[in-house]
């Protein structure tokens, strides 16, 4: 396939040059010398294909349903196939960067420095929402006598689907609801989303080991994975977990299925505000493939066919640079001091 791609673009930049030399006008010619210009820098360096991996956050056949949209719109900004790579948990799609299995991957921000320091990853771009590249972790209950300090409060989202939520823990910032994390036993049947999550594991369990004075991983004995933000919510609607953790607000998803979530599970904390997940490249792409790469999904983001895309796959509503300072300051001790255990 690249033999074919390759071909098109060398005739259509021979086609110009033709052209340009039977035009009798000088802007005709700078313009089709420009056009061909593009189209071979377009294609400069790239491999035959690439691989986009993408972390399992929801039902992986719709994961990658809707990434096989977003690789498509991709595809046709950089003129190459890419495949789409969701595989079962968030540290398969580090091991396919480190391995070679994967050229981009859209990771949470803890497996991003995980990628970082693990095979070499390049982090270039963080996901935008609500205007913002940060978020917060949220802590809900099935038990709101328990957790909820305060009274539950109900709001009803546009669709007339009604949220609550208590302690303060609305919004989109954190820290919130810390003193009713006081009261979370240490063995508590806690839903973390998965074993690389930042806000479904990370995050929210460093901040309750330090408030409850206990280690995160020998001391949180009750916890399980429950392998996504979705299913964090499923076990608390359940009744297979008393608390979850996930993004704000991953109740969202079950919502069309199960019209009273919002209701039944109830949001009593925040963690502190994380930055948002994003993209990492592959460490042995080249430099300039790897600023074709950036450049091209910022431009995908910015058309409506590659926002819808996005919107679709994680709910991105822009991308911009990843915020160095960030990762280094505040995402890698974590990991140093968590994560990398």
């Amino acid at each position: 396939m690249k033999n074919r791609i390759f071909a098109s673009a060398a005739v259509a930049a021979g086609l110009a040059i033709a052209v340009a030399g039977c035009s009798s006008s000088d802007d005709t010619t700078d313009a089709a010398t420009a056009s061909a210009d593009a189209t071979m820098d377009a294609g400069s360096g790239l491999p035959e294909s690439l691989t986009l991996a993408l972390v399992p956050s929801d039902d992986v056949e719709q994961i990658t349903t809707d990434g096989e949209a977003l690789a498509g719109v991709l595809s046709d900004e950089l003129g190459i196939p890419v495949e789409v790579f969701v595989p079962d948990s968030y540290n398969a799609v580090v091991v396919a960067l480190q391995t070679g299995q994967a050229d981009i991957g859209f990771l949470g921000p803890i497996a991003m420095w995980q990628a970082h320091e693990e095979a070499g990853a390049e982090i270039v771009l963080q996901a935008l929402r609500y205007g913002s590249s940060e978020y917060v972790g949220q802590w809900f209950t099935n038990d709101p006598g328990t957790y909820c300090l305060d009274d539950v409060t109900t709001e009803a989202d546009d669709e007339g689907i009604n949220y609550s939520y208590c302690n303060g823990a609305t919004g989109y910032s954190g820290p919130q609801g810390e003193d009713a994390l006081a009261l979370v036993p240490a063995d508590a049947s806690i839903a973390w989303t998965d074993a690389t999550s930042a806000s479904g594991y990370y995050f929210p369990a460093t901040q309750l080991a330090t408030i409850l004075g206990v280690d995160p991983i020998n001391d949180l004995t009750g916890g399980f994975f429950a392998g996504g933000h979705s299913q964090t919510v499923q076990a608390v609607y359940d009744g297979e977990a008393a608390i979850g953790l996930s993004y704000n607000d991953a109740r969202s998803n079950l919502a069309e299925e199960f019209s009273d979530v919002g209701e039944k599970v109830v949001v009593f904390a925040y963690t502190d505000n994380i930055p948002n997940d994003g993209v990492v490249l592959s460490g042995d792409l080249d430099a300039s493939v790897q600023e074709t790469l950036t450049q091209a999904l910022l431009d995908v983001a910015a058309t409506e066919d590659g926002l819808a895309a996005l919107a679709a796959v994680y709910d991105i509503e822009g991308l911009e640079a990843a915020n160095q300072d960030a990762f280094e300051n505040f995402v890698a001790p974590t990991y140093e001091n968590f994560g990398s255990e």
